[in-house]
């Protein structure tokens, strides 16, 4: 497993942010994490513009999609059109249950669409399973 893990949370409502942050914690899937609060400011992370200048390009995007200015559907279509960002496995981690959104997002290339447990727990486990994958079974790019 790789020992340093940095994730790019891409989430509007700072509780949903804080308790993924716990969860990712939680599971020992964490070593760095930034977090944008849209689609927009996603984008400017990503490609280092502005503010983001100097940011570090992420191993991992844990991606929802009802957010302000650009919705994170629009965000993975950017991105998996993108040479230089295709290839950063991006999770969407949602709210929706929607089998259309599920659909979508999987038509856009999303590594993989989890509806977020509302339970603590189930979160934690969830997140376990995202580490094991992405970062003890497959190799990534560098």
């Amino acid at each position: 497993m790789r020992s340093k893990i940095h994730v790019l949370l891409v989430e509007d409502n700072p509780a949903e942010a804080m308790i993924t942050r716990e969860g990712l914690i939680s599971a020992e899937i964490l070593s760095t994490m930034d977090m944008v609060s849209d689609g927009v400011e996603a984008m400017d992370f990503l490609h280092r513009r502005g503010r983001h200048a100097g940011a570090r390009r992420p191993d991992l995007v844990l991606l929802d999609l009802n957010m302000p200015r650009k919705g994170g559907l629009d965000v993975l279509a950017e991105m998996k059109a993108d040479e230089s960002l295709k290839n950063i496995p991006v999770v969407v981690l949602t709210t929706s249950k929607s089998r259309e959104d599920v659909s979508r997002a999987y038509a856009l290339h999303a590594s993989c669409f989890i509806s977020k447990p509302m339970d603590f727990d189930q979160f934690t486990a969830a997140m376990r399973t995202i580490r094991s994958f992405w970062f003890s079974v497959v190799t990534l790019p560098k």
